[in-house]
């Protein structure tokens, strides 16, 4: 395992700066993942991310990397699929059940 240098209540490695989070790199094999410890997590936090796995059939560790997975790994989509994708949906709709004064309508009920 690749020796961490603590600095200022972080872990260091080079460059890089990891806070309040634990984190072993083995130098033999660089593809190999690498392992966090998260700590003051709150506690709704905590309790939405419990209940996600359980939802999901997973583990936490696992809902916690689909998580991170979902927010810093996007997949991309063509902007011509999305656009397909909404037609699609649209034309899935009942006729005069959406129209444009009833969505702006929609979307200033409740504001002030």
């Amino acid at each position: 395992m690749l020796i961490q240098r603590v600095v200022d209540g972080a872990i260091a490695f080079g460059m890089a700066i990891h806070q309040n989070a634990t984190v072993l790199v083995s130098p033999e094999n660089l593809e190999m993942p690498t392992s966090l410890t998260l700590k003051n997590i709150p506690d709704t936090l905590y309790e939405r991310l419990k209940a996600a796995a359980e939802l999901h059939r997973r583990s936490l560790n696992s809902e916690a990397i689909v998580c991170l997975e979902t927010v810093l790994l996007p997949s991309r989509v063509a902007a011509g699929d999305r656009l397909a994708r909404a037609r699609a949906l649209r034309v899935g709709l009942p006729e005069g059940l959406f129209t444009a004064t009833g969505i702006d309508a929609a979307k200033r009920a409740g504001r002030p």
